[in-house]
Order: structure tokens, then C-alpha cells, then sequence
């Protein structure tokens, strides 16, 4: 596994994807390229469907919380236990989720097999597709509560860490 620059006869991830000239290692570049958008594009995909998850389900806390304060269910500032909600992601909900990780999960292992070719054209290749897919698929957007922010406890909603299995 050395950096090499080589085109013809690069063989990638089996005997069978072996360059055999300048249009199939064009293919293969391109290839790459929409390789890491489609990973840029399910990692996408994956938190939005987190981020509908929790709309719903606030939106259907909200509709319950009314509901259980006029049973005197719901916990109140002076009350010595504060009642939650939890959220549980039904099977199906989950099955999806899964799904959409193992889909994001396998294009990423996959772009990291192929780097560990060291092929320097791959390699920007790949970098090319990270930039790409970060342009098209993850435009930035911040949610500012003007009333909190106007009263000193402004907390900026919507950016999120890379990772977030660490937090």
C-alpha cells in the first residue's frame, strides 16, 4: 500500500473492477464522487427523519400535556415530583432508522476501502464528493428564539456536532 498516481491497471475492491483505460477510470472517479454525495445525502435523509420523529412528537405532547394538568397529572413548579413524557421510537420508526444508518454506514466503509488504495486521483476523488455533498445536501439552518434572545438567554437550535454519540 504505497501513494501511487496510477491509472491503467488500478485494480479497486476486486479482480473484476480493473481499469482497463482513461474512460473507465473517468467512470470510476465519477463514481467516487457521487459515492460520497449519496453518504453526504443519507446522513442527511437520517436527520431529518430524527428531527420529523421529534416534531411529532412534541406536537403530540403538546396535545396530552392540557389534557393530563386538568386530571392534576402534570407536575407544577411548586410539586414535588415533575411528570415527563418519554418518546420511544415505535418498531417501524426504528426499522427505518436502522436502515438509513446501515445505508450511510455501508457507503462510508466502502469510501474508506477505496482510499485505502492510496490512489492520489481516488483520494481527491473522494474529497471532491465530501465537498459536493456537503453543498448540496446539508445547507446550514439556525432556529433563534427572538423572545429568549431579546431577554439574555438566547440559545442558538438546529446546529449540531458531526458527532454526536460523544456529547
Amino acid at each position: 500500500m504505497l501513494w501511487n498516481w496510477t491509472t491503467i491497471d488500478a485494480c479497486f475492491l476486486s479482480s473484476s473492477w480493473r481499469i482497463t483505460s482513461n474512460g473507465t477510470f473517468a467512470a470510476t472517479c465519477i463514481g467516487v464522487i457521487l459515492l460520497v454525495i449519496a453518504v453526504e445525502f443519507f446522513r442527511r435523509v437520517g436527520k431529518e427523519y430524527d428531527a420529523l420523529l421529534m416534531r411529532q412528537f412534541q406536537r403530540r405532547a403538546a396535545m396530552e400535556a392540557p389534557a393530563l394538568a386538568a386530571r392534576g397529572c402534570a407536575g407544577g413548579i411548586d410539586d414535588v415530583a415533575i411528570k415527563t413524557f418519554t418518546f420511544r421510537a415505535s418498531p417501524l420508526q426504528q426499522l427505518a432508522r436502522a436502515l438509513l444508518h446501515a445505508i450511510t454506514f455501508a457507503g462510508a466503509y466502502i469510501t474508506m476501502l477505496l482510499a485505502m488504495y492510496f490512489n492520489g486521483y481516488i483520494i481527491i476523488c473522494i474529497f471532491i464528493g465530501a465537498a459536493l455533498g456537503k453543498f448540496l445536501c446539508d445547507w446550514l439552518s439556525v432556529t433563534i428564539d427572538l423572545e429568549a434572545y431579546t431577554q439574555g438567554r438566547a440559545e442558538a437550535k438546529g446546529i449540531e456536532e458531526t458527532t454526536v454519540c460523544c456529547g
